[in-house]
């Protein structure tokens, strides 16, 4: 049985070790429906995020395609509010002493909804499609380079061979963007495995109307939920309509209105309306992995020069603008980390707003001299900072952010050049190199994230095209701290192994920051506003992405 609103309001905001917390007045939590769960019903979501090109996360892997997939596809592995690993689709799972085999047997009689059984040989499909340069994965791929064989000891178990230890493996696997798919699905061509993945979950993809809505009904032979679902068979909702709604104030006065019951990227204006409401609730779900940030190309100039990084960083007067627009529903992040991460560093006392320094620091790197507009020039050239800006990833508070930065850069001298694109012009901008800054979320469990975001194997392109070191680290210091990190064994029972991989990150994280690659904003933002009649829904402690499995509509 789902527990009470009361108690399910309680779960959520314990679950505080992974960031989740849940906020606004409960008092008027139903309109006069049974406080048991009730079964049926229709839910309206409404994300402001971009839509998927691609439902199949396996095919690129971004976070919009999370948001969706996790209503029906699953991963083998999953996390409790702890941030300990609990089972999914596997039952279990164990690691050789060398760290080189995993094998993980897998729940019975559970059938994807296609009506192919979920054996070891479909999770060897998966690996092969993930690991396939023809299926286009980023994500998916990254996590997964290391795995270098499968095997099916037998129907239920599969055994994955790796060519180093990875102490972020189950981390990885946990993720939506290595969701567990249909072998029978697979073999489809690309397009029609996009249009309608087929999964083990508790919704199917009915239909998609593009530029409209994805409409999931519920499967009705259910049988697989997590280890800390509320409860078992099927899900309570009989569809969830899932619509695009990009502009903000049409999402919120649709939730107003009934229109909808659940939207994504609320806006700081709008979440303070909710925390005063009695009929909208709250959900804060900050994701895990790397803080938002605004990551510096070192890689050629004017940011392959640490002053001149450096100088930038001084010049953005951050604690300011975030306190202003952010209206007290984001904090200022000192730190390559999400909060949410236990092993990361901040260091606030490198990224003061600090001018006179700024200019100090670009006439030591010879930008002396000033032109007419007021901007530094070196040898002729203007300190011109490229900056492309996703419309569909940056809500309107951050981009007024990223324009106060351009603003209080210009008066030590920078001429930052802000280029608003959408999502297909801004990853062309980043595969072309064309950009001395970006700002570029980037979400996976676990400290393991530094690895893809700062090794310098991260320049080089995934097969999707996508590379996840914008800020072009090359530092042989640097790589070495982080594979040693991630190949060090977490498995210790006196914590050993795990006290050198929290100080091998710490070391790492000292190197990024004082490098002053990457200017810290805040956390990845994951704010979801509920109509009360909304119960049981919750952001699952993976990725924060809303799960829907034990929600039910209370009217």
């Amino acid at each position: 049985m789902v527990p009470s609103r009361s108690t399910t309001l309680a779960a959520l905001a314990g679950a505080a070790a992974l960031g989740l917390a849940l906020t606004g007045c409960t008092s008027a939590a139903s309109s006069g429906g049974s406080d048991e769960p009730t079964s049926g019903g229709t839910l309206t979501y409404a994300s402001g995020d971009a839509e998927p090109t691609c439902l199949d996360p396996h095919v690129g892997g971004n976070y919009p395609q999370a948001l969706v997939s996790s209503q029906f596809l699953e991963s083998l592995v999953s996390l409790d509010a702890d941030g300990a690993i609990i089972p999914w689709l596997a039952d279990s799972w164990t690691v050789s002493p060398d760290g080189l085999s995993w094998e993980f047997t897998l729940k019975d009689g559970v059938t994807f909804t296609d009506g192919t059984p979920l054996d070891a040989a479909a999770v060897q499909a998966n690996i092969a499609h993930l690991q396939d340069p023809e299926t286009g994965s980023s994500t998916g791929y990254l996590a997964l380079a290391k795995v270098t064989g499968t095997e099916a000891v037998s129907d239920s178990v599969v055994r994955l061979t790796l060519a180093q230890p990875d102490s972020a493996l189950l981390e990885s696997l946990a993720q939506p963007w290595l969701a567990i798919e249909s072998p029978t699905a697979l073999m489809r061509s690309q397009d029609e495995n996009c249009a309608a993945p087929v999964g083990t979950g508790p919704f199917i993809v009915d239909s998609w109307v593009k530029q409209n809505a994805i409409t999931l009904v519920r499967n009705e032979d259910y049988s697989s939920p997590p280890a800390d679902a509320e409860h078992d068979g099927p899900a309570y909702l009989e569809e969830i309509v899932w619509r695009f709604i990009p502009d903000s104030a049409s999402r919120y006065a649709a939730l107003q209105a009934g229109e909808v019951d659940v939207i994504d990227n609320a806006q700081p204006d709008t979440i303070s309306q909710a925390e005063a409401s009695d009929t909208i609730v709250h959900l804060d779900a900050p994701r895990p992995g790397a803080s938002n940030r605004i990551e510096l190309n070192s890689g050629k100039a004017p940011f392959n020069d640490a002053a001149v990084r450096e100088a930038f960083i001084r010049s953005a007067n951050i604690d300011d603008a975030v306190a202003s627009l952010f209206q007290g529903s984001a904090e200022r992040s000192s730190s390559a980390l999400s909060s949410v991460e236990p092993l990361g560093v901040s260091r606030p006392d490198l990224f003061d707003y600090d001018p006179d320094a700024a200019a100090k620091l670009l006439d030591g790197a010879g930008w002396a001299e000033k032109d007419s507009d007021g901007y530094r020039v070196k040898d002729g050239v203007r300190l011109t900072v490229v900056f492309p800006v996703s419309t569909n990833q940056s809500i309107p508070a951050e981009q007024s952010l990223f324009e106060q930065i351009q603003a209080t850069a210009k008066e030590t001298g920078f001429d930052v050049q802000l280029t608003k694109l959408d999502l297909s012009s801004w990853y062309t901008a980043l595969g072309s190199n064309a950009y001395d800054a970006v700002s570029a979320p980037y979400t996976k469990i676990g400290p393991d994230v530094l690895r893809i975001l700062f090794h310098s194997d991260g320049i080089t392109p995934a097969p999707s095209g996508y590379f996840a070191n914008h800020a072009q680290v090359n530092d042989p210091e640097l790589d070495s701290l982080l594979t040693e990190a991630n190949q060090v064994s977490t498995g210790s029972t006196n914590g050993g192994d795990a006290d050198q991989r929290a100080a091998l990150y710490e070391d790492a994280q000292d190197l990024i920051l004082e490098g002053f690659y990457i200017l810290p904003l805040y956390d990845q933002q994951n704010h979801f506003l509920l109509g009360t009649a909304v119960e049981g829904a919750r952001a699952l402690p993976t990725v924060s992405t809303p799960a829907f499995y034990d929600a039910w509509l209370n009217r």
